[in-house]
């Protein structure tokens, strides 16, 4: 099915990034994962070329694009692999928050260098004994004259390791009733003293994706690196996390799909019996299967890539779609694994390394629990 979402320019543009990273990723992807590391040389390369934050405004250092863009590169980034997941982060989650909630003096300090790759940076939300439960984080922030006074931990921070500037959940109100009125967030960059890195995390995927633990011990905040208004942070997080999950299901059937295109390219290769196991019944029936419900969710995703893009609010039905296209996302690995037989068990076959990182999708950026109570919730139930 022809896809209408992307025009004749975002197709040029996707040729660019396509080229960039068959000669600056490919054939480096698999030292990444081994190192748990993308290297800073090839932010400041996608940097140089456009590609990070390329949505930020022209006199910030930005290409000044809409969120089709984004989307495109989203797409291009998980051709190569998961662990480019970081990138996302950086240009499509974080830098979002300064933009929208900053300063000018903010953006106009800290934009630049976000888009040319001199900083990198992430969000630190989730905490030890939270998880999705962002109304409740434990984290600190305490107004001492000029500074923010910080103290806390993160966990499962994405770009923690090796990243330059984070947006901080922390509560400026421990008394707030409800207590997601007590929220707000804090630009904190990883030079200020108290700020430490805590372990980079052993994770079952994703590996060239790097991810840490972040101390906060009476970091001292200027008051200037307040995000938008103190107490409002919960009701920002609840705006920008649209377009976060609108994120994840765009690569999770972006990658699905790229799953299923090289299980197809397998199974008319691979022999049992003394034929490809392409003319099993069982084989094509999977196939017919996995290729339906792909397509139907593409449509649905291209939906609201289009909606999001015009700046429609689509909290529930992105909710919808991230529970559902991660679940398929999973199941469509794991079946794509199965027929790949005792080859996809190994790491000679892309499918190992698909099927490891797909396992998180659905528990990141609100599990997929909590987007069937969002969903419920916006039904009255």
């Amino acid at each position: 099915m022809k896809r209408t979402v992307f025009k004749e320019e975002h197709e040029l543009f996707r040729k660019s990034i396509q080229r960039f990273l068959d000669y600056e990723a490919m054939p480096y992807y698999k030292d990444w994962e081994k190192e748990k590391q993308v290297p800073r040389s090839f932010w400041k390369k996608m940097g140089e070329q456009g590609f990070l934050a390329p949505q930020v405004a022209e006199k910030y250092g930005g290409m000044g694009t809409n969120f089709l863009y984004n989307a495109l590169l989203s797409e291009e980034y998980n051709r190569v692999g998961s662990g480019l997941g970081g990138v996302g982060v950086h240009s499509d989650i974080t830098v979002p928050y300064i933009e929208a909630f900053g300063s000018e003096e903010i953006k106009e300090h800290y934009l630049p260098k976000l888009v040319s790759g001199e900083m990198i940076c992430g969000i630190a939300m989730t905490e030890p004994g939270t998880g999705s439960d962002l109304a409740n984080v434990k984290t600190t922030a305490v107004l001492e004259g000029d500074h923010y006074i910080v103290n806390g931990e993160k966990t499962f921070i994405t770009n923690g390791y090796y990243g330059d500037l984070f947006v901080v959940v922390c509560k400026t109100d421990p008394n707030a009733e409800p207590a997601r009125r007590g929220i707000s967030l804090l630009l904190v960059e990883a030079e200020y003293d108290g700020f430490s890195r805590g372990k980079k995390l052993e994770k079952l995927g994703q590996h060239a994706n790097d991810t840490s633990e972040l101390v906060f011990e009476n970091v001292k905040v200027p008051k200037e690196n307040l995000l938008g208004e103190e107490n409002q942070g919960f009701y920002y997080l609840m705006e920008k996390l649209q377009q976060e999950r609108l994120m994840l299901s765009i690569s999770s059937i972006n990658t699905a799909k790229i799953v299923l295109d090289q299980t197809i390219d397998y199974v008319k290769e691979r022999k049992a019996f003394g034929t490809p196991i392409s003319k099993f019944q069982n084989t094509q029936f999977k196939i017919a299967e996995m290729k339906s419900e792909i397509e139907i969710g593409r449509t649905f995703v291209d939906r609201l890539i289009e909606e999001h893009t015009a700046g429609n609010k689509v909290v529930n039905e992105v909710s919808m779609a991230k529970w559902w296209v991660t679940s398929l996302y999973k199941r469509v690995v794991n079946e794509c694994l199965q027929l790949h037989g005792g080859y996809g068990y190994t790491e000679e076959y892309d499918v190992a390394r698909r099927y490891r990182d797909a396992a998180v999708t659905s528990i990141y950026a609100g599990s997929n629990e909590i987007m069937k109570v969002i969903i419920a919730k916006n039904e009255g139930l």
